[in-house]
């Protein structure tokens, strides 16, 4: 249990015991003296008595609850209780007027003195919590957590309330108030919050903008639910998991890094707390490129320190010994506090007892090899946690591909050895596999020895033998017989017989099937289309996009082809104003579909149509690699709309077979011009552009661009790599 003396230096215990009262309660809580219930019965009268103004209680709440959380529905209550204390609570705390302002100490007015209301109120520092509004936009809502940089919150948009967003919620960091006089921390964090935006990645959290109201500093970030990984590895009983169970979360976490490393971004702060984990099972990392900014003493190991020489932060447990020695950021900073996380998520504990990376290196101290782990697994582990920067592993990718690997285990040393249960898994695997190829082949052979005799009677039933030659079935009988082994020798046929007998009939000569590859060929050279064919057989079956004459233009040329028994045309009519779009996107979209539609689009229309008013909402599936998913809406007007990536939605690298729905909360609603429109899926083996698009452009300049860029991808990753996928929609005015 943490006593009021490691909250505050010894010498300064005496000073803070009237305010342990607060502290007292939510420890005995935390230790299960009290019950939920009895603590909240408790906290009236605590509250009533404490003597002490709501900013200096908000104050000790948030240090306990960072040092081990309390409920978050309980957090929020106590939140909420402390600042809606009345006035007349207030007055031993020095004449604090508001529940949102506090008098710093130096304003107080002694007791008997007369001051002016004005002057005082002057210098008040303004604190928001739950219920408070932040520039008539933002209503702070529920307590999400508090930080060493400031309190987070869930809050509702009004701005989005009033459109009819379907997700009208986001999350707000709102600073501490000891960060907030620190001009340079200010200017530092405004431009880190702007570059933050660019990383657009579906393991960082979205940060949307950096703004103040008066003295109040705070950031908007994408809204998420479920619960940081420092909550996971706090839990009493956790004692690691498994090597594959912890392979999802650190996949997640090294391609966070890996994308800000390749964009020249230092986390700087990388630490569990700033690992989140969705509800959903997504992994992401918050604070890129603003943990630098802040503050905080050095109460924990957990706790994020100052470094003045940057206006930096770090935090002792999970800094590398650069950092602690205020070394130039380096990636493979990043890459020490990778390791000791996912050390803890294997083993529970913290390879180095918590101790900082320069103590543990002046006490030599080396980590104990994690159970269940692999050589080639312990080896990437063992680098990254290298005290020597030089030594350490040099990518996150390198990490990743070597931790992720499995391999089957060395022998044993002695019989008492344990060994490698990760191997072992693997083993039995490599021999599963085996003994499935084994009876698969011998299912094989014993099929096709059954066909083959087949075969043989087939053939042998069909030949008549002469007169007086034996049956199949007597020579069967009588294996020893010397008919048995003597060959038949058919009758010649008479002169007479054969001049009489009439002239062979020649075979009528039957075309060969159809190739695919024929078919399509035919098929490409049709104007403003987009074609895919499948051949079964003598039967073409083909699918895609035409203008409205077009689909007679298919039909006749296929007639054309020599070998067709049947044909098949599905397509959708297109107006003629599509032809560019087509033209450009058509080969991804065919080849998407003779590889076996590896990627799909599908708009949710309710009868086909979509009325004015109505969200677009799409469905997309990706393929079976790692990919960037872009999702463009072709308006009528001639302008395209960015859908993804976009301001709405930045991020857009999918794993693979990764499925999604796009606009479900109302980020698009359907207006005029009304019609025939399309929206294209394109997936791309690496980010389209470099820099964001504007939401809406012309649609022939970023066709342009599109050419442009496809085909230096297409160069460096193969054509094969890029496909298309497009959904027609149509839509109407509301009817009056």
């Amino acid at each position: 249990m943490v006593t009021t003396g490691n909250f505050f230096g010894q010498r300064e215990l005496q000073r803070f015991e009237h305010m342990a009262s607060l502290a007292h309660v939510i420890r005995d809580f935390q230790s299960g003296a009290l019950t939920q219930d009895a603590f909240v019965a408790q906290l009236d009268s605590t509250l009533t008595t404490e003597g002490l103004g709501s900013a200096r209680l908000l104050e000790i709440l948030g240090e306990a609850h960072t040092r081990k959380p309390l409920p978050p529905d309980l957090y929020a209550e106590v939140r909420r209780r402390i600042q809606q204390m009345p006035v007349s609570n207030l007055a031993a705390a020095g004449g604090e007027e508001t529940r949102v302002q506090t008098v710093p100490e130096r304003l107080i007015t002694p007791p008997g003195r007369n001051a002016d209301t004005s002057s005082v109120l002057s210098g008040l520092d303004q604190v928001k919590g739950t219920g408070d509004t932040l520039n008539n936009r933002f209503v702070l809502e529920e307590c999400l957590g508090v930080g060493g940089m400031g309190t987070v919150y869930k809050a509702l948009d009004l701005r989005k309330l009033e459109a009819s967003d379907r997700k009208p919620y986001l999350a707000i960091k709102v600073l501490n108030t000891q960060f907030r006089g620190n001009p340079k921390s200010l200017i530092a964090l405004q431009r880190e919050a702007r570059k933050a935006q660019v990383l657009a990645h579906r393991n960082i959290v979205t940060v949307y903008d950096f703004d103040r109201e008066g003295p109040i500093v705070y950031l908007t970030m994408e809204y998420l639910s479920g619960k940081p990984l420092s909550q996971i590895l706090r839990t009493p009983d956790f004692k690691g998991m498994p090597v594959q169970s912890a392979l999802p979360i650190v996949r997640g976490m090294s391609n966070a890094l890996a994308y800000a490393h390749e964009r020249g971004f230092v986390h700087c702060d990388f630490k569990p707390a700033n690992v989140f984990l969705t509800d959903t099972g997504e992994v992401k990392v918050i604070d890129f490129g603003i943990a630098r900014v802040f503050q905080r003493p050095e109460e924990e190991s957990d706790a994020t320190v100052f470094d003045p020489a940057s206006l930096g932060a770090l935090t002792p447990a999970y800094a590398s010994p650069e950092m602690l020695e205020h070394h130039e950021p380096d990636p493979r900073d990043d890459i020490y506090a990778l390791g000791c996380i996912t050390y803890e998520l294997l083993t529970g504990r913290h390879p180095f007892e918590r101790m900082s990376a320069t103590q543990a290196r002046a006490a030599n101290r080396q980590p104990q090899r994690p159970e269940n782990l692999g050589n080639r697994q312990w080896r990437a582990l063992r680098s990254a946690l290298a005290f020597d920067r030089k030594a350490r592993t040099p990518t996150v990718s390198r990490f990743v591909e070597e931790f992720g690997a499995q391999e089957r285990p060395s022998a044993p040393k002695s019989a008492t050895h344990s060994p490698d249960r990760t191997g072992m898994l693997v083993k039995s695997g490599v021999a599963g596999l085996a003994l499935a190829c084994a009876a698969a082949g011998a299912l094989y052979f014993y099929r096709a020895s059954q066909n083959l005799e087949h075969e043989n009677d087939a053939r042998q039933a069909s030949v008549v033998p002469e007169a007086g030659a034996p049956s199949a079935q007597s020579a069967a009988a009588s294996p020893t017989s010397p008919a048995s082994v003597t060959p038949v020798t058919p009758a010649q046929p008479s002169a007479a017989s054969v001049a009489s007998a009439p002239p062979p009939r020649q075979a009528p000569s039957t075309p060969a099937p159809p190739t695919l590859a024929a078919v399509t060929s035919v098929l490409a050279s049709l104007p403003c289309s987009a074609l895919a064919a499948s051949v079964q057989d003598r039967a073409v079956e083909v699918r895609g996009f035409v203008p409205q004459q077009g689909e007679a233009q298919v039909n006749e040329r296929l007639a054309t082809l020599a070998g067709v028994a049947s044909t098949k045309v599905d397509v959708h009519h297109v107006s003629n104003d599509k032809c560019d779009i087509l033209k450009e996107l058509g080969p991804y979209w065919s080849h998407n579909w003779l590889v076996g539609h590896i990627s799909s689009l599908k708009a949710r229309m309710p009868n086909g149509v979509l009325t004015e008013g109505d969200p677009l909402v799409v469905d997309v599936t990706t393929p079976g690699y790692d990919s960037y998913v872009n999702i463009d809406y072709y308006v009528l007007d001639g302008t395209v709309v960015h859908m993804v990536p976009g301001p709405r939605a930045k991020g857009n690298q999918a794993p693979p077979h990764y499925s999604a729905t796009i606009g479900n909360g109302g980020e698009w609603v359907v207006s005029k011009p009304f019609g025939q429109e399309l929206v294209v899926l394109l997936i791309t083996p690496a980010p389209l552009f470099d820099a964001p698009r504007p939401e809406s452009e012309s649609r022939a300049d970023y066709l342009r661009a599109l050419d442009a860029r496809l085909k230096q991808l297409a160069a460096r990753y193969g054509q094969d790599r890029i496909v298309a996928d497009i959904a027609q929609i149509n839509s109407r005015p509301r009817p009056n």
